[in-house]
């Protein structure tokens, strides 16, 4: 008989082992997490990252074109650190007055001439024909309608007398297509890019040999220019064909049976 007692006891010590407070010890009641939430967000696959303004692309866009336009202005007339007329003394006194030539009101579209030049060599561009095609034509009506409306609304004499300086047309004209070209090949090579600015250059230069301009409208010309190549392919969403680069549209069609009748699903996801 007391053998059968011991085993009674040795089961229910057994049974109210997990329960007891000697064993709930042992086991650690975990921690507050305090610290996770101090913690930056995930940066992996998947994880929304927020730019900050001086990385987003309006920004970037628009640094250089601002400080060529806020340095022109500044040198309107007299003011400035080297102000218009300082600039236009040391051109008479390099070149001397009567200087006339037209060679820049060509050489302001010779960018566009390079780049069509190194695409029928089979050199590929950034964008298609047709998107390319697109972006210079809303860089253009952008460059010109912002370039008019200073001009007219500053009212600014040339250098000769006659109106509308401010800002260069012809500078812009060139530098803007110097950035479109520079966009669209700086993949291939940088040299691209360097010949279309010193293109460009050229004819700010000229632009003020001639005393058509004064440095402050070549200048924030350079910058009108710039900026209008930059929101041509801001503002584009290349709707016409695909975004090179991206994937085309995909058009999917799979067998359908459904409560005794047969026909096709069809599944089509843009791009």
């Amino acid at each position: 008989m007391r053998f059968p007692l011991f085993k009674s006891v040795g089961l229910s010590l057994l049974l109210a082992a997990p329960f007891s407070p000697t064993r709930a010890q042992q086991v650690p009641k975990p921690a507050a997490d305090t610290l996770h939430k101090f913690e930056r967000p995930a940066t992996g696959v998947g994880a929304v990252v927020k730019k900050s303004f001086f990385q987003s692309k309006g920004f970037r866009a628009s640094v250089v074109p601002a400080v060529l336009i806020g340095y022109g202005i500044s040198t309107i007339h007299g003011h400035g650190f080297y102000s218009s007329y300082d600039a236009k003394s040391d051109i008479n006194h390099l070149f001397g007055p009567g200087r006339h030539t037209h060679v820049d009101d060509f050489l302001q579209f010779a960018p566009y001439l390079e780049l069509g030049g190194v695409l029928l060599a089979g050199v590929e561009s950034r964008n298609d024909r047709v998107n390319l095609g697109l972006v210079i034509l809303k860089s253009e009506l952008i460059m010109v309608s912002s370039v008019f409306i200073v001009k007219y609304a500053t009212n600014i004499d040339r250098p000769d007398g006659t109106p509308t300086a401010f800002p260069s047309g012809h500078t812009a004209q060139a530098f803007l297509a110097a950035s479109i070209l520079h966009t669209e090949l700086r993949d291939k090579s940088q040299w691209y890019g360097i010949g279309a600015y010193t293109l460009a250059s050229g004819v700010a230069a000229l632009r003020m040999i001639n005393d058509k301009h004064w440095e402050s409208d070549v200048v924030a010309g350079a910058g009108f220019g710039i900026l209008s190549a930059h929101l041509g392919y801001l503002t584009h969403r290349y709707r016409w064909g695909h975004k090179p680069g991206g994937t085309a549209s995909s058009l999917h069609v799979t067998p359908l049976y459904y409560a005794g009748a047969t026909g096709l699903s069809l599944n089509w996801q843009p791009r």
